[in-house]
C-alpha cells in the first residue's frame, strides 16, 4: 500500500525496507488496484496476503471465472 508507486519502487531497488526487498531488488508491479481510502487499501491488502498463491495469479492474470471458482472452493 503507497500513495506514490514510483517513489516505492524506487525505495525498493535501493535496497530499502523489508530483508525481503534488500535481498531481492527487482520489483516490476504485477497488480495495481485503486486508489482506495487507506482503511479501505489496508482492508483489501490484509485481504489478499490471506489468498492462496492460486487466487492471487488469477487475480493477476484477470482470470475472474477461475478466481470465482477457487472462491467457492476455499483454496
Amino acid at each position: 500500500m503507497t500513495n506514490d508507486l514510483l517513489k516505492r519502487l524506487e525505495r525498493h531497488q535501493a535496497g530499502a525496507g523489508a530483508r525481503h526487498t534488500r535481498l531481492a531488488r527487482t520489483f516490476r508491479p504485477v497488480y495495481i488496484e485503486g486508489p482506495l481510502e487507506a482503511a479501505k487499501a489496508a482492508k483489501r491488502e490484509r485481504q489478499l496476503k490471506g489468498w492462496s498463491r492460486s487466487k492471487k495469479t488469477a487475480l493477476i492474470k484477470g482470470d475472474l471465472e477461475k478466481l470465482r471458482d477457487l472462491s467457492r472452493s476455499k483454496d
